[in-house]
């Protein structure tokens, strides 16, 4: 089987920010992770997924079906840190520190089409099968005789006044 490796260095986005949306396409097929990168609103994805397109152009250079390549992994580095200062009161300086990260896809073939990978359609049905057992085992709930409801007592709205003179005098 073959890897194939794509690497995005010095992109201005915290590593922790990153990890976030990376975490979610491992070990997806090649559209799964595609479908999920479009659609999220992190400003990381945009990069995340102009990284995954570079690495299925590089896999088609190599000759390989796109449609038989999972995301073996993803992994992001910490770069290089951007320091600045911001003047606070009494003359003083607070840092701040603007973090780079190093982005690493390795995309892996596999033997069939999405072999390894569990698309987000799978794991939904899986899910919904789950609860449906679930369903099934508990028993219905047992009817119970039917109570009187009582009416809320009503009770005057304290004013600010009465408020003052309910007070301990100190």
């Amino acid at each position: 089987m073959a890897e194939i490796r794509a690497k995005l260095n010095r992109i201005n986005i915290a590593p922790r920010k990153v990890r976030a949306v990376t975490g979610l396409i491992s070990r997806l097929t090649v559209g799964d992770a595609e479908a999920q990168l479009m659609f999220r609103k992190e400003r990381a994805a945009g990069p995340v997924l102009k990284l995954l397109r570079s690495a299925i152009a590089n896999a088609k250079m190599k000759g390989i079906d796109s449609s038989r390549l999972i995301v073996k992994t993803v992994f992001v580095d910490k770069g290089p840190r951007m320091k600045r200062w911001l003047p606070r009161a009494r003359g003083m300086a607070t840092p701040i520190h603007k973090d780079f990260s190093h982005i690493t896809i390795i995309l892996e073939e596999s033997d069939k089409k999405g072999r390894f990978a569990v698309s987000s359609l799978q794991k939904t049905k899986e899910v919904g099968k789950k609860r449906e057992k679930a369903e099934k085992k508990t028993p219905a709930p047992k009817k119970t005789e039917e109570r009187e409801i009582k009416e809320p007592v009503k009770t005057e709205r304290s004013t600010p006044i009465k408020k003052i003179f309910r007070r301990k005098s100190v």
